[in-house]
């Protein structure tokens, strides 16, 4: 059970941090630029620190353990873009590099999916990582635009809305997993009694 609480968990915190980040990378008038900045650092290290304890969680090398892996380190290639003292082109290209990282790594999860056998639990785990892939690769197209001197703004809100998505709908597949195969144990974990 233990590992199963440590994938749940890493799930959910790699979900916060795709939502915090993708509102980072949403032009909201209400947050100056620094505040979105902040916003998007703190979720990538957020889904830094989730995709690291997903990977953990598992005893034995599998293509969703090193997908786990690479989405990390994917994050924290966008995290040195956004901390380092840095030119504008080498933190974008930092940011471009994180992106398809992450998108590498989420694509290693779901070639693992496609081997099994259907159920509910390999349907939300397969949508889940397709919609951070493509989020993902919208993301680093658009840093791609922007280098070119075009506007990808607004390809980069809609990539970062879609992982986000797909993170979600991953740890509510998580979640579901648990429930299903462990009944009592797992609600009273995700459901605690508040004295």
């Amino acid at each position: 059970m233990e590992n199963e609480q440590k994938e749940l968990f890493g799930a959910w915190v790699q979900a916060s941090g795709t939502i915090l980040a993708a509102v980072g990378s949403t032009p909201f008038k209400h947050f100056t630029e620094s505040q979105l900045t902040s916003f998007n650092l703190w979720g990538n290290v957020l889904q830094a620190t989730g995709n690291s304890i997903m990977a953990d969680s598992e005893e034995h090398y599998t293509l969703n353990k090193i997908g786990n892996q690479i989405q990390a380190l994917g994050n924290v290639t966008v995290v040195a873009g956004i901390v380092l003292d840095l030119d504008e082109v080498t933190a974008q290209n930092l940011d471009i590099k994180g992106n398809l990282m992450q998108a590498a790594g989420g694509s290693a999860a779901l070639s693992e999916t496609l081997g099994e056998p259907p159920s509910t639990e390999i349907f939300y785990a397969f949508y889940g990582n397709i919609l951070q892939v493509i989020g993902n690769s919208m993301q680093a197209i658009a840093g791609i635009i922007e280098l070119s001197g075009g506007e990808g703004e607004k390809i980069n809100t809609a990539g970062s809305w879609i992982q986000a998505a797909g993170s979600v709908i991953q740890a509510i597949g998580i979640s579901k997993k648990l429930l299903d195969e462990t009944g009592d144990k797992a609600e009273k974990f995700l459901f605690p009694k508040v004295m």
